[in-house]
């Protein structure tokens, strides 16, 4: 992948622009590549959501490929004119796979309160991801300066992380989007504790490298 290293789209706000304005216009090589863009930032934002339940029936990629799906064939719906309102339209629409996700797997078998998932929780879940992704180099560069900036910034951000080596990559999201303590981790990961404290301060400083290198 050639991710960029700023915290700028891979295509550019010039190369994005083109590639909306020629999607519209029903252009369907061009919509295939505007959304190849967002495939690294929707695949980590559904790996932060997704609990052990769902892990053991659906992947990441599962839902990014249904969302995708989704998006090619209700583009002509989206009424957006910029990047910033296509990034909520794809979040939307990775929502409501992950709800309908839940209710096939989860909500499917006895039904308990604990069980219950709503779509505005989601929402929410999703925003926090947003924002942890937005800093996982708190202090790299600027803090930004919005939400919308933010969706930029992790854009940017997922696009550097799918660089990753796959644990480097894990643990990270583990840790740093989802929040889990080191033992938790550890437990997903199937590692020691002491074990996976190395591995995550080894990944960030290779992460740190990967977002800092020249194109």
């Amino acid at each position: 992948m050639n991710g960029s290293s700023n915290l700028e789209p891979r295509a550019g706000d010039a190369g994005v622009e083109s590639l909306l304005s020629g999607a519209r216009q029903g252009n369907e090589q061009q919509l295939g590549r505007l959304l190849t863009l967002y495939r690294n930032y929707l695949t980590i934002l559904a790996t932060t959501q997704l609990d052990a339940r769902l892990r053991r029936r659906v992947s990441p990629s599962d839902l990014v490929q249904e969302a995708m799906l989704g998006a090619y064939r209700d583009f002509p719906k989206f009424r957006g004119s910029s990047e910033r309102e296509l990034l909520a339209w794809l979040r939307q629409i990775l929502i409501n796979c992950l709800h309908h996700a839940y209710e096939a797997h989860i909500q499917a078998g006895r039904r308990d309160i604990r069980r219950e998932v709503s779509l505005d929780d989601m929402n929410r879940a999703l925003d926090r991801s947003v924002v942890r992704l937005a800093h996982v180099l708190a202090d790299q560069g600027p803090s930004p300066s919005s939400p919308a900036r933010e969706r930029e910034r992790a854009v940017a951000i997922a696009d550097q992380l799918a660089k990753l080596r796959p644990d480097d990559r894990d643990v990270i999201v583990l840790r740093n989007l989802q929040g889990l303590s080191f033992e938790e981790v550890a437990e997903r990961m199937g590692r020691k504790a002491g074990a996976v404290r190395m591995l995550w301060l080894r990944a960030i400083e290779r992460f740190r490298q990967v977002y800092e290198a020249p194109e």
